[in-house]
C-alpha cells in the first residue's frame, strides 16, 4: 500500500499541535499558581516556556498551511494562514484558553490521514504525483534563458541533477558554447536524455560521483510529492537536492531552482541565503502556476556566510504569491555566468551506463595499446633453422601460409587438415585408424594441384 508523504506529515503535525496546545494550557495554569504563591521567578520561567511553545505552535501551523496547499485544500490553507496571524497576536496571559484552543478544532478536524481520509484528497494526490516528475514547461525555460548572459567565446558546463528527458537543459543552452550534463533515475527517460545532452548518468543523483565546483549553471527542478512505500521511509527531496547540488556549482555560478512556492520553508530559505546572493523569486505564468504552483528561484553562489537576517524576508516574499513578479519580468541577461573554463574530470552515475562506458573507452588509449602492432609485425619473418615436416604441417594447418605466393613461379596456396581412415588386415582382425592428414591445395597458371 502506498502512503503519501504529505499524509504522513499531516499526522505528525496534528499530533504536534495537540501536544503543544495541552502544554500551553498547563503552563498558563502554572503561572497563576506560582503568582498566588508569590513565586515570581518560577512564573517568569513558565512565561518564557510559554513563549517558546507559541513559537513552535506557529511553526506547526505554517507547516500545516504548506501541506494543505500541496493537497490542494485551499480553504483549509486560508484558515491556517488566519490562525497563524491570530496565534502570533494572542495574549499569552489570557486567563481562559478555551476559545483559543477551540479555534483549532476546524483545522484539526479537516486534517486527512493515510487510514481514513476523504477520497477527493487521495484523488488530487494521485493526479499530482506522477512519481514526482514534473518536466519544466519549455516556454518558461526560454524566459529563464533570456535572463542569463553566457560568456562570449567561452565554454560553460551546465548540469541538471534530475534531467528527465533532457529537454529543459538542452533548450536552456541551445545555441551556446556549452557541455551539458544530466543525471536521471528513470532509465527510459535517461536514454532519451542521451540524445540531446552531452553526458548522462543513470541512477540516483545522491549516489553519483561528480566533480565539485565545476559547473557554471545548475538547473534544478527536483521531484515533488514524495511517496512512502511499504518497508521504506522517505523524506522530501527538494531540500536534499539543493544541499547536494550546490557543492557542484562553482563560485559565481548560477542556480535556477524550480519548486512549488509552498516548499520555500525557512530551512530551505536559510540554505539559499547562506550560500547565494542576488536571489530573485519569480512566479510561473497562470497557465502553469495553476497546475503545480511553481516558482523559479535564481541566485549567484557566494562563499558561505550567515544569511539568517534575510531568511524571514525571503520566506514572506515567496509565500506572497499574489505579489510575486512573473517570470516574464526577469531582466534580459541579468545573471552573468563566469568566464573561467573548467574540465569536468569526474562524472559517473550510480547505475552502469553502456553509453557512458562507450564514451570512456573512446577517450581511453588502452584499446589502442591492446591492438597496437609491434614493429616486428611489419618485418619479414624467417625461421632460424629449416622447418621439419611436422612444423610445416602445423603452420599450414593454422592458415599462416595461406594466400598468394609471389615468387619465380607465382601461385596461390591453401593448407587444410582432413581426416583419413586407414584400414589394416593382419589375417585375424581388421582394424581402422582415424588420422589427420595435411593437404596443400595449390593453384598455378598451369592448373590445380593437391599435395599431401
Amino acid at each position: 500500500m502506498e502512503k503519501y508523504y504529505v499524509l504522513e506529515r499531516f499526522a505528525l503535525m496534528k499530533t504536534a499541535v495537540i501536544s503543544t496546545l495541552d502544554s500551553m494550557m498547563l503552563k498558563r495554569k502554572g503561572i497563576d499558581k506560582n503568582q498566588k504563591n508569590n513565586n515570581i521567578k518560577n512564573a517568569r520561567k513558565l512565561y518564557k516556556e510559554l513563549e517558546s511553545a507559541r513559537k513552535r505552535l506557529s511553526d506547526n501551523i505554517l507547516n500545516l498551511k504548506l501541506l494543505f496547499c500541496e493537497a490542494d485544500m485551499k480553504e483549509c490553507g486560508i484558515y491556517a494562514d488566519k490562525l497563524y496571524t491570530a496565534v502570533s497576536n494572542f495574549n499569552l496571559l489570557t486567563p481562559d484558553y478555551t476559545k483559543f484552543i477551540g479555534a483549532f478544532k476546524p483545522l484539526l478536524d479537516n486534517i486527512p490521514d493515510n487510514e481514513v481520509t476523504n477520497a477527493s484528497v487521495i484523488g488530487r494526490l494521485m493526479n499530482n504525483v506522477r512519481t514526482g516528475y514534473y518536466p519544466t514547461d519549455i516556454e518558461h525555460v526560454k524566459h529563464i534563458k533570456n535572463g542569463i548572459a553566457f560568456p562570449e567565446g567561452k565554454r560553460i558546463n551546465a548540469f541538471d541533477p534530475c534531467c528527465g528527458c533532457g529537454v529543459a537543459l538542452n533548450v536552456l543552452t541551445s545555441g551556446k558554447i556549452s557541455d551539458t550534463y544530466g543525471i536521471e533515475i528513470d532509465e527510459m527517460r535517461g536514454a532519451e536524455a542521451e540524445t540531446c545532452l552531452d553526458r548522462v548518468g543513470l541512477g540516483s543523483f545522491f549516489y553519483s560521483r561528480i566533480s565539485r565546483e565545476v559547473f557554471h549553471l545548475i538547473f534544478l527542478n527536483p521531484p515533488y510529492l514524495s511517496v512512502i512505500k511499504d518497508g521504506g521511509g522517505r523524506s522530501r527531496s527538494e531540500k536534499q537536492f539543493l544541499v547536494d547540488s550546490l557543492h557542484h556549482l562553482m563560485y559565481g555560478g548560477l542556480l535556477v531552482y524550480i519548486i512549488p512556492y509552498y516548499r520555500m520553508t525557512s530551512d530551505i530559505c536559510r540554505i539559499l541565503c547562506d550560500n547565494f546572493e542576488d536571489i530573485q523569486v519569480f512566479k510561473f505564468l497562470d497557465s502553469e502556476f495553476s497546475k503545480f504552483k511553481q516558482i523559479a528561484v535564481m541566485g549567484i553562489k557566494k562563499h558561505k556566510d550567515d544569511g539568517s537576517d534575510a531568511v524571514e524576508k525571503l520566506v514572506q516574499l515567496a509565500s506572497d504569491v499574489d505579489n510575486l513578479p512573473l517570470i516574464t519580468d526577469l531582466k534580459t541577461e541579468h545573471y552573468v555566468l563566469p568566464e573561467q573554463e573548467k574540465n569536468v574530470d569526474l562524472f559517473k552515475g550510480a547505475v552502469f551506463n553502456l553509453g557512458e562506458l562507450k564514451r570512456q573507452l573512446a577517450m581511453s588509449k588502452s584499446m589502442d595499446f591492446l591492438f597496437e602492432r609491434s614493429s616486428l609485425d611489419s618485418r619479414e619473418k624467417r625461421p632460424l633453422l629449416p622447418l621439419n615436416v611436422g612444423q610445416v604441417g602445423l603452420i599450414g594447418g593454422s592458415g599462416l601460409i595461406n594466400g598468394y605466393i609471389d615468387c619465380e613461379n607465382p601461385h596461390i596456396l591453401k593448407g587444410r587438415i582432413i581426416k583419413e581412415i586407414k584400414k589394416s588386415d593382419n589375417g585375424d582382425t581388421i582394424s581402422e585408424t582415424h588420422v589427420n592428414k595435411m593437404v596443400f591445395n595449390v593453384l598455378t597458371p598451369q592448373g590445380f594441384k593437391s599435395l599431401a
